[in-house]
């Protein structure tokens, strides 16, 4: 798909990290952007310095979420692009013995069930959403009216000690990305997935500098933390390669995690 003024797409969790990149690297080819997010100071402070629109956005709420659409499209158009970079993740043993009191505790269902609803319904609900727009396009040059890129992990192959729920919904996240190319084939829209490795995202914000080094210095090339920009270039490549299709690729420097 050529990138140009005349294309519209919508990023989810588009206010900060993956999500910011993606959108930056887009209104930097002339596409018009809606950022999708929760956190409405940044996505509109974003959205003013870009040239975009913002959209408050739950990815667990059907309502929030088509809501957002309609505004975004009633901005920019039906989009024909869709990043989907919202979610969270948090790190619980199944079960667990505690050192002091030695109680045995588990992993709530409840806490499993809002990262699973977060990362991979949340995800899901907003390709169906996109697809179905997408199909009210005319087809561009080639036959292709659309492409669809989601953010899994490294953790969706080899999860580490406490992500469970986080692996469940990543590793959901690849499984779906065939099908959905499968299924809307036909009508010329694609869907690839990224797994990033260990990113200087808001998720890492918090950590001290010292941490951040040495969980780049795991990394085996560059031995650094991957950064936004680079997760943009590759969500670019996917959109812009029409030959890119239900692909599940990781960006990770080759790290394999280890269990903790």
């Amino acid at each position: 798909m050529e990138l140009n003024s005349s294309i519209s797409a919508v990023v989810t969790g588009g206010a900060s990290g993956l999500g910011e990149a993606t959108a930056r690297a887009l209104r930097t080819k002339g596409v018009k952007v809606a950022l999708l997010d929760l956190n409405k100071d940044k996505g509109e402070k974003l959205a003013a310095e870009i040239g975009a629109v913002f959209c408050e956005a739950n990815v667990t709420s059907e309502e929030s979420v088509l809501a957002a659409f309609e505004k975004a499209r009633a901005a920019n158009g039906q989009e024909r692009i869709l990043v989907n970079c919202a979610g969270t993740g948090n790190a619980i043993k199944t079960a667990s013995r505690d050192k002091k009191t030695g109680e045995i505790k588990r992993f709530p269902t409840d806490a499993f069930n809002f990262i699973i609803q977060i990362n991979l319904v949340g995800t899901y609900r907003c390709i169906a959403i996109s697809a179905q727009g997408m199909l009210s396009l005319d087809p561009l040059a080639g036959g292709e009216r659309g492409a669809i890129i989601n953010t899994a992990s490294v953790a969706a192959q080899d999860g580490q000690i406490g992500q469970a729920a986080y692996t469940a919904s990543k590793a959901g996240i690849n499984g779906v990305t065939l099908v959905v190319a499968r299924d809307l084939a036909q009508e010329g829209i694609r869907c690839n997935t990224i797994m990033p490795g260990l990113f200087n995202t808001p998720l890492l914000g918090a950590a001290p500098q010292e941490v951040k080094d040495r969980l780049g210095a795991q990394v085996p090339f560059p031995p650094r933390l991957g950064n936004p920009p680079e997760y943009a270039s590759l969500a670019l490549q996917m959109i812009e390669n029409g030959y890119f299709n239900g692909e599940c690729v990781r960006l990770d420097g080759a790290i394999r995690m280890a269990p903790r």
